[in-house]
């Protein structure tokens, strides 16, 4: 079928994916909470007639179309969940729920997936094998991908695609990039024991303040002096708690932070020497320390052929391309590249700001675009799959 062709099918439906984008916008829930987002998936899902496939998970939901030719299984991926965060858009169809918030455009994903599941279904009978859309949960937690995993929905899958609504790219643009686009996010905990003293007498006591001063500067010297040049990290403390009272040397103090990494090699050296660094200094000063790991979703790390594919795909769909810069925001795509080969791309959708914040918007012409992209690609890669592609995915 031709690009005009697909544009014609969809065409129609535009109007109606914008609404589930707003309807979805204004009753956002939490990861692992989203039973009602599943719902109504479920049921505009079921208005196209397009068969749902039963998974063990208790929220999300994974959706087939083709089959009807043998060939080969794709997926698509949208996440679904929403955000702790109180919109401050003063949209007409903002938030009804108080504290909670569509703040980073799983909605907008969610609308176009159902939309590309609309297109495809409308040629399934030419379809060159099965598209499976997989609805996850629980993104923000970067628990939602080895739900779906454990789930068995990702078996037989020879390839997996999503993409990241970016507010600084215009409608009509995707970035599209062979190897890492996102980072992986760790997070830790570092809690330093001292012993506590009056704080006119210091010297009765091992003050954890200063240590912590000391291991906060000492970390950042992990970067500058052990990564590669031409690599990257990023390790930023963000909390120091410590003390009850202003003449009172406590007995500890607890850190919280993030580190970001390109690459796995580079993300073990930074963790393996983030603890060496906070023993140590901590020892020094007579002071002892404790690291614990909020381990995140490993670096997305784009397939080359994959993103040779997209491109193919984004010039038959009209769209301009572009080469991204990585983020270093965390996404847990990533583990679904852990087991096969898989592409993340960035859609325009010129915003105002950017993700998570509570004025964060997006325009709705993106959401047409996006199914008219998504749709040429699952059309290509089933064909190139189908036809030998697969060896040197």
């Amino acid at each position: 079928m031709s690009s005009e062709q697909l544009a014609s099918i969809q065409e129609t439906d535009d109007a109606k994916f914008i609404q589930i984008r707003r309807h979805l916008h204004q009753y956002p829930e939490l990861s692992n909470e989203e039973f009602e987002t599943t719902q109504a998936i479920r049921s505009w899902l079921a208005e196209a007639g397009i068969r749902i496939v039963d998974y063990p998970l208790a929220t999300g939901i994974i959706a087939e179309v083709g089959g009807r030719r043998e060939g080969p299984i794709i997926a698509l991926r949208a996440d679904i969940d929403a955000l702790p965060v109180q919109e401050e858009t003063g949209l007409p169809y903002a938030s009804k729920i108080p504290g909670k918030m569509h703040a980073c455009g799983h909605d907008f994903h969610t609308a176009a997936l159902i939309g590309t599941a609309y297109a495809l279904k409308a040629i399934e009978e030419e379809l060159e094998g099965t598209v499976r859309f997989i609805f996850q949960p629980a993104e923000e937690r970067a628990k939602g991908a080895r739900q779906v995993i454990d789930s068995g929905a990702l078996t037989g899958v020879r390839a997996i695609f999503a993409m990241h609504n970016k507010p600084d790219l215009p409608v009509g643009t995707v970035g599209i990039k062979g190897g890492p686009l996102m980072a992986a996010a760790d997070g830790f905990t570092v809690e330093i024991e001292g012993k506590g003293s009056h704080a006119a007498v210091p010297d009765a006591g091992l003050d954890p303040i200063v240590a912590a001063a000391h291991v906060i500067t000492a970390l950042q010297s992990i970067v500058s002096r052990n990564v590669n040049a031409l690599q990257s990290a990023v390790i930023s403390v963000t909390k120091l708690h410590s003390g009850t009272a202003w003449n009172v040397i406590p007995d500890k103090a607890v850190l919280d932070g993030t580190i970001r990494t390109f690459d796995e090699q580079v993300r073990k050296q930074v963790l393996e020497r983030f603890t060496q660094v906070v023993e140590g200094v901590a020892a020094a000063l007579g002071t002892s320390a404790k690291v614990d790991w909020i381990g995140g979703p490993p670096p997305v790390h784009n397939d080359e052929a994959l993103a040779q594919l997209a491109q193919d795909a984004a010039a038959a769909a009209g769209l301009q391309t572009v080469v991204p810069v990585p983020s270093p925001a965390g996404e847990d795509f990533a583990v679904y590249q852990q087991e096969v080969p898989g592409l993340f791309v960035f859609m325009g959708t010129a915003g105002t700001q950017e993700w998570h914040h509570p004025a964060f918007t997006l325009d709705e012409a993106a959401i047409p675009v996006s199914i008219r992209f998504f749709t040429e690609l699952a059309v290509h890669a089933l064909k190139q799959l189908g036809h030998g592609g697969g060896e040197q995915l």
